[in-house]
């Protein structure tokens, strides 16, 4: 019985090994990757080290983590508007 354990132990620790790593880049999508100007242009208390730009709507958005779940809500300046990128055509 340990035997059968031990040999699945070691399987998986051999898969491991296999995972392939996140490549290091300039990928406008890896959170926390936001430009400066819109560092600048973002409100206060948003944490900016989740924030990401999403493909589906070109606005960045970051994790607001409240006292049940964390959410993604839209990155807002100052004025309360969503900081969005100009789509382009």
């Amino acid at each position: 019985m340990l035997q059968k354990y031990t040999v699945i132990m070691v399987a998986t620790l051999a898969l491991a090994g296999c995972a392939v790593p996140p490549k290091e880049g300039n990928d406008p999508f890896r959170i926390g990757n936001i430009p400066e100007s819109v560092a600048t242009l973002a409100a206060p208390d948003q944490d900016l080290n989740t924030a990401r730009l999403r493909s589906e709507d070109n606005c960045y958005w970051y994790a607001h983590s409240g006292p049940v779940e964390t959410t993604l809500v839209p990155l807002r300046s100052a004025g309360g508007n969503p900081i969005c990128v100009a789509r382009q055509s």
